[in-house]
């Protein structure tokens, strides 16, 4: 059996993955609620909305470069350093994604998303909020499994990595469908051009969270 080694830390560098990972959740549900209020017209103002994301991704990137800063040169760890910040770089673009993609719909509030598009919109926001969900609980199981080093502990984490790229299939398929409708709108190429870049985007979501699940496949074949 192999040794705990994360046991020599007195807080693992998962702790830090973990609080990086609820802070990235908790924008994404911000961002939820901000493509609601932006398609439906009700709730908390949008711009309201995008301005706790940007207080939430600053302390994200708090914690970030706590975890970087925090590791001491020589360290005994389970896991490589370079994956383990390659892996903390892509969940981080996830919520730079997150925080783009409010960005760019701030840009051109008015008209704002067509009406042919909304339902479609926040189909691929909640497709991505499922993704980021279960990001968050793949980082929860690892840092259980490099603790225990237990082989069920390890297959429940390679399922959360398969279940992974499953929502991200799906996220991708609501996008091109997005995409696909947007160029076929009978309306002025500029709307056109945001909803598609809109559409991307989001979509640019769900890819980072599927990176960061390959690079946990990566530390868990070390």
């Amino acid at each position: 059996m192999r040794t705990p080694f994360l046991s020599l830390f007195m807080t693992s560098p998962f702790e830090g993955l973990q609080e990086h990972a609820e802070l990235v959740k908790a924008c994404a549900h911000l961002f939820e609620k901000a493509m609601a209020q932006h398609v439906t017209g009700r709730g908390e103002a949008f711009e309201d909305l995008r301005r706790q994301t940007d207080r939430l991704e600053s302390q994200a990137d708090a914690v970030k470069r706590r975890v970087r800063g925090h590791i001491p040169k020589g360290t005994l760890m389970p896991v490589d350093k370079f994956q383990l910040f390659r892996y903390l770089r892509e969940q981080d673009q996830v919520l730079d994604s997150v925080e783009e993609a409010l960005n760019w719909l701030s840009y051109r509030i008015d008209p704002g998303i067509p009406e042919q598009l909304g339902d479609d919109f926040l189909e691929l926001a909640n497709a991505v909020v499922e993704l980021i969900e279960a990001l968050s609980q793949l980082v929860d199981g690892a840092r259980r499994y490099f603790k225990s080093f237990s082989n069920q502990q390890r297959d429940q984490v390679k399922k959360m990595i398969h279940d992974l790229h499953h929502l991200e299939h799906g996220a991708d398929k609501i996008e091109d469908r997005i995409k696909r409708k947007a160029l076929n709108l009978k309306t002025d190429p500029v709307t056109i051009f945001h909803m598609v870049r809109l559409a991307e985007t989001i979509g640019a979501i769900a890819d980072h969270a599927e990176n960061a699940g390959d690079m946990m496949r990566a530390m868990l074949a070390r």
